[in-house]
Protein backbone atom coordinates (compact mmCIF):
# COMPACT_ATOMS: atom_id res chain seq x y z
CA UNK A 1 0.00 0.00 0.00
CA UNK A 2 3.08 2.41 0.89
CA UNK A 3 4.38 1.82 -2.39
CA UNK A 4 1.47 2.36 -4.27
CA UNK A 5 0.88 5.95 -2.57
CA UNK A 6 4.64 6.74 -3.24
CA UNK A 7 4.39 5.93 -6.75
CA UNK A 8 1.33 7.94 -6.91
CA UNK A 9 2.97 11.01 -5.70
CA UNK A 10 5.84 10.45 -8.58
CA UNK A 11 3.21 10.21 -10.73
CA UNK A 12 1.16 13.51 -9.41
CA UNK A 13 4.53 14.94 -9.76
CA UNK A 14 5.83 13.89 -13.13
CA UNK A 15 2.58 15.21 -14.25
CA UNK A 16 2.91 18.44 -12.67
CA UNK A 17 6.31 19.05 -13.90
CA UNK A 18 5.13 18.46 -17.45
CA UNK A 19 2.45 20.80 -17.09
CA UNK A 20 5.00 23.62 -15.70
CA UNK A 21 6.91 22.66 -18.63
CA UNK A 22 4.02 23.31 -21.34
CA UNK A 23 3.42 27.07 -19.37
CA UNK A 24 7.30 27.76 -20.00
CA UNK A 25 7.00 27.71 -24.21
CA UNK A 26 6.78 31.52 -24.18
CA UNK A 27 9.23 33.29 -26.48
CA UNK A 28 11.22 35.26 -23.77
CA UNK A 29 10.52 31.87 -21.18
CA UNK A 30 14.11 30.54 -21.61
CA UNK A 31 15.59 33.76 -20.88
CA UNK A 32 17.39 35.12 -17.75
CA UNK A 33 15.13 37.84 -15.93
CA UNK A 34 15.62 41.44 -14.82
CA UNK A 35 13.66 42.21 -11.26
CA UNK A 36 12.90 45.32 -9.64
CA UNK A 37 12.00 45.70 -6.61
CA UNK A 38 10.50 49.50 -5.34
CA UNK A 39 8.77 50.15 -2.02
CA UNK A 40 5.89 51.87 -1.88
CA UNK A 41 3.41 53.57 0.51
CA UNK A 42 4.48 52.96 3.94
CA UNK A 43 7.35 54.19 4.66
CA UNK A 44 10.44 52.70 6.40
CA UNK A 45 8.33 49.57 6.97
CA UNK A 46 7.60 49.85 3.33
CA UNK A 47 11.54 49.81 2.80
CA UNK A 48 11.72 46.84 5.28
CA UNK A 49 9.05 44.63 3.25
CA UNK A 50 11.34 45.33 -0.07
CA UNK A 51 14.18 44.05 1.61
CA UNK A 52 12.53 41.18 3.01
CA UNK A 53 11.52 40.19 -0.48
CA UNK A 54 15.03 40.88 -2.01
CA UNK A 55 16.58 38.14 0.42
CA UNK A 56 13.74 35.58 -0.70
CA UNK A 57 13.97 35.82 -4.76
CA UNK A 58 17.86 35.79 -3.69
CA UNK A 59 17.38 32.57 -1.42
CA UNK A 60 14.81 31.21 -4.29
CA UNK A 61 17.58 31.79 -6.86
CA UNK A 62 20.57 29.89 -4.75
CA UNK A 63 17.86 27.23 -4.89
CA UNK A 64 17.76 27.26 -8.30
CA UNK A 65 21.15 27.27 -8.62
CA UNK A 66 20.58 30.36 -10.63
CA UNK A 67 23.22 33.35 -10.46
CA UNK A 68 22.29 36.93 -9.45
CA UNK A 69 23.98 40.23 -10.33
CA UNK A 70 22.72 43.40 -8.73
CA UNK A 71 22.73 46.28 -11.03
CA UNK A 72 21.15 49.09 -8.84
CA UNK A 73 20.57 49.27 -4.85
CA UNK A 74 19.39 51.94 -3.31
CA UNK A 75 19.08 52.13 0.66
CA UNK A 76 16.25 53.22 2.78
CA UNK A 77 16.72 55.89 4.75
CA UNK A 78 16.40 53.93 8.17
CA UNK A 79 16.33 50.23 7.07
CA UNK A 80 16.08 48.48 4.26
CA UNK A 81 15.40 49.11 0.46
CA UNK A 82 14.21 51.82 -1.44
CA UNK A 83 14.34 49.98 -4.99
CA UNK A 84 16.75 47.47 -6.25
CA UNK A 85 17.40 46.01 -9.63
CA UNK A 86 19.27 42.74 -10.40
CA UNK A 87 19.69 40.18 -12.96
CA UNK A 88 18.66 36.33 -12.30
CA UNK A 89 20.91 34.45 -14.60
CA UNK A 90 19.30 30.71 -15.58
CA UNK A 91 17.45 28.42 -18.04
CA UNK A 92 13.82 29.38 -17.44
CA UNK A 93 14.49 32.61 -15.03
CA UNK A 94 12.15 34.71 -16.71
CA UNK A 95 9.48 31.94 -17.10
CA UNK A 96 9.34 31.35 -13.50
CA UNK A 97 9.84 34.55 -12.45
CA UNK A 98 7.19 36.67 -14.75
CA UNK A 99 4.66 35.59 -12.28
CA UNK A 100 5.84 37.70 -9.39
CA UNK A 101 5.23 41.22 -11.13
CA UNK A 102 2.37 42.82 -9.33
CA UNK A 103 1.87 44.57 -6.10
CA UNK A 104 3.06 42.64 -3.26
CA UNK A 105 1.13 43.65 0.68
CA UNK A 106 2.40 43.01 4.02
CA UNK A 107 0.44 43.10 7.04
CA UNK A 108 1.81 42.86 10.75
CA UNK A 109 2.66 44.43 13.82
CA UNK A 110 5.51 46.94 12.92
CA UNK A 111 8.77 46.64 14.09
CA UNK A 112 9.53 50.32 13.55
CA UNK A 113 6.59 51.62 15.77
CA UNK A 114 7.18 51.78 19.33
CA UNK A 115 3.21 51.54 20.15
CA UNK A 116 3.37 48.05 18.16
CA UNK A 117 0.29 49.23 16.29
CA UNK A 118 -0.16 46.78 12.94
CA UNK A 119 0.68 48.17 9.96
CA UNK A 120 0.17 47.52 6.16
CA UNK A 121 2.53 48.37 3.40
CA UNK A 122 3.14 47.92 -0.28
CA UNK A 123 6.09 47.05 -2.61
CA UNK A 124 5.89 46.90 -6.27
CA UNK A 125 7.76 43.91 -8.31
CA UNK A 126 8.23 44.24 -12.35
CA UNK A 127 10.38 41.10 -14.26
CA UNK A 128 11.54 41.67 -17.42
CA UNK A 129 13.58 39.27 -20.03
CA UNK A 130 16.72 39.90 -20.40
CA UNK A 131 16.82 40.23 -24.38
CA UNK A 132 19.71 38.85 -26.20
CA UNK A 133 18.72 40.64 -29.30
CA UNK A 134 17.70 44.16 -29.00
CA UNK A 135 18.61 45.01 -32.77
CA UNK A 136 15.18 46.12 -33.54
CA UNK A 137 15.54 48.95 -30.60
CA UNK A 138 16.78 52.18 -32.20
CA UNK A 139 17.67 54.59 -29.37
CA UNK A 140 18.34 58.24 -30.43
CA UNK A 141 20.95 59.98 -28.02
CA UNK A 142 18.82 63.39 -28.42
CA UNK A 143 15.91 61.22 -26.56
CA UNK A 144 18.26 60.87 -23.85
CA UNK A 145 19.21 62.09 -20.42
CA UNK A 146 21.90 60.80 -18.54
CA UNK A 147 22.84 61.38 -14.69
CA UNK A 148 25.60 60.67 -13.37
CA UNK A 149 25.78 60.09 -9.66
CA UNK A 150 27.24 58.44 -6.69
CA UNK A 151 26.88 54.97 -6.13
CA UNK A 152 25.69 53.29 -2.63
CA UNK A 153 26.08 49.63 -2.77
CA UNK A 154 24.30 47.48 -0.99
CA UNK A 155 26.06 47.13 2.77
CA UNK A 156 28.58 49.10 2.04
CA UNK A 157 29.90 47.03 -0.25
CA UNK A 158 31.16 48.72 -3.85
CA UNK A 159 30.71 52.25 -2.77
CA UNK A 160 33.00 54.92 -4.98
CA UNK A 161 33.81 58.20 -3.87
CA UNK A 162 33.30 59.39 -7.62
CA UNK A 163 30.09 60.12 -9.94
CA UNK A 164 30.61 56.22 -11.60
CA UNK A 165 26.97 55.15 -11.15
CA UNK A 166 24.92 56.26 -14.44
CA UNK A 167 20.96 56.77 -14.67
CA UNK A 168 19.36 56.96 -18.57
CA UNK A 169 16.14 58.20 -19.06
CA UNK A 170 13.85 57.29 -22.11
CA UNK A 171 12.46 61.11 -22.43
CA UNK A 172 9.63 59.75 -25.17
CA UNK A 173 8.43 56.80 -22.73
CA UNK A 174 9.20 58.10 -19.32
CA UNK A 175 11.60 55.02 -19.03
CA UNK A 176 14.56 54.40 -16.39
CA UNK A 177 17.31 52.32 -16.10
CA UNK A 178 20.16 52.26 -13.77
CA UNK A 179 24.10 51.01 -12.88
CA UNK A 180 26.09 51.13 -10.26
CA UNK A 181 28.01 47.56 -10.14
CA UNK A 182 30.90 49.01 -12.00
CA UNK A 183 34.04 50.91 -10.95
CA UNK A 184 33.83 52.80 -13.97
CA UNK A 185 31.49 55.34 -15.34
CA UNK A 186 31.81 54.16 -19.18
CA UNK A 187 31.02 50.56 -18.54
CA UNK A 188 28.35 51.70 -16.11
CA UNK A 189 26.69 53.78 -18.84
CA UNK A 190 27.21 50.93 -21.54
CA UNK A 191 24.99 48.27 -18.65
CA UNK A 192 22.30 50.50 -18.29
CA UNK A 193 22.50 51.80 -22.48
CA UNK A 194 21.95 47.71 -22.87
CA UNK A 195 19.30 47.32 -20.07
CA UNK A 196 17.45 50.71 -20.97
CA UNK A 197 16.84 48.21 -24.68
CA UNK A 198 15.85 45.56 -22.54
CA UNK A 199 13.16 47.67 -21.11
CA UNK A 200 12.44 49.50 -24.60
CA UNK A 201 11.94 45.75 -26.12
CA UNK A 202 9.67 44.95 -23.12
CA UNK A 203 7.58 48.50 -23.23
CA UNK A 204 7.26 47.92 -26.64
CA UNK A 205 5.92 44.73 -26.36
CA UNK A 206 3.45 44.92 -23.39
CA UNK A 207 1.73 48.11 -25.12
CA UNK A 208 1.35 46.16 -28.73
CA UNK A 209 -0.28 43.51 -26.60
CA UNK A 210 -2.76 46.12 -24.55
CA UNK A 211 -3.84 47.35 -27.99
CA UNK A 212 -4.68 43.95 -29.30
CA UNK A 213 -6.09 42.46 -26.06
CA UNK A 214 -7.88 45.41 -24.74
CA UNK A 215 -10.91 43.42 -23.39
CA UNK A 216 -8.53 40.49 -22.28
CA UNK A 217 -11.08 39.83 -18.57
CA UNK A 218 -7.33 39.22 -16.50
CA UNK A 219 -5.62 42.49 -17.48
CA UNK A 220 -4.76 43.97 -14.22
CA UNK A 221 -3.15 47.40 -13.68
CA UNK A 222 -0.45 46.99 -11.30
CA UNK A 223 -1.92 49.74 -8.66
CA UNK A 224 -2.12 49.88 -5.28
CA UNK A 225 -5.29 48.16 -5.33
CA UNK A 226 -4.72 45.22 -7.08
CA UNK A 227 -2.31 43.15 -5.10
CA UNK A 228 -1.29 40.08 -6.28
CA UNK A 229 -0.19 38.10 -2.98
CA UNK A 230 -0.55 39.29 0.78
CA UNK A 231 1.50 37.96 3.50
CA UNK A 232 -0.21 38.62 6.61
CA UNK A 233 1.69 38.09 9.94
CA UNK A 234 -0.74 39.34 12.39
CA UNK A 235 -2.92 38.33 13.62
CA UNK A 236 -2.50 35.54 11.77
CA UNK A 237 0.46 33.79 9.96
CA UNK A 238 -0.63 33.04 6.37
CA UNK A 239 0.30 34.24 2.77
CA UNK A 240 -2.12 33.81 0.18
CA UNK A 241 -2.01 34.69 -3.79
CA UNK A 242 -5.08 36.12 -4.80
CA UNK A 243 -4.92 35.25 -8.45
CA UNK A 244 -4.62 31.42 -7.78
CA UNK A 245 -5.84 31.10 -4.02
CA UNK A 246 -2.71 29.20 -3.15
CA UNK A 247 -2.86 29.56 0.70
CA UNK A 248 0.80 29.23 2.87
CA UNK A 249 0.73 28.93 6.23
CA UNK A 250 4.19 28.68 6.89
CA UNK A 251 5.69 32.07 6.38
CA UNK A 252 9.16 31.78 7.20
CA UNK A 253 9.58 29.08 4.56
CA UNK A 254 8.35 31.52 1.99
CA UNK A 255 10.43 34.40 3.43
CA UNK A 256 13.48 31.71 3.21
CA UNK A 257 12.75 31.45 -0.51
CA UNK A 258 10.51 28.14 -0.97
CA UNK A 259 7.71 30.02 -3.47
CA UNK A 260 7.92 27.41 -5.89
CA UNK A 261 4.41 26.40 -4.51
CA UNK A 262 2.72 30.17 -5.98
CA UNK A 263 5.10 30.41 -9.15
CA UNK A 264 3.76 26.42 -10.14
CA UNK A 265 -0.07 27.45 -8.91
CA UNK A 266 0.47 30.66 -11.29
CA UNK A 267 2.10 28.85 -14.10
CA UNK A 268 -0.59 26.10 -14.33
CA UNK A 269 -3.61 28.38 -14.12
CA UNK A 270 -2.46 30.08 -17.11
CA UNK A 271 -3.03 27.35 -19.31
CA UNK A 272 -6.83 27.19 -19.04
CA UNK A 273 -6.61 31.01 -19.09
Amino acid sequence: MAEIEQNLKTLEKTILNLEIELTLSGKDDKLNAIVEIHAGSGGTESMDFASMLLRMYLRWADKKKFTVNIMEFNAGDEAGVKSVTFIVSGVYAYGYLKSETGVHRLVRISPFDSNKRRHTSFTSVFVYPEIEDTSEIIIDEKDLRIDTYRSSGAGGQHVNTTDSAVRITHLPTGVAVACQNERSQHKNKDTALKLLKVRLYDYYRKKKEEEENKLQKDKKEISWGSQIRSYTLNPNRVIKDHRTGVTIYDTESVFDGNIDEFINGYLISQISS
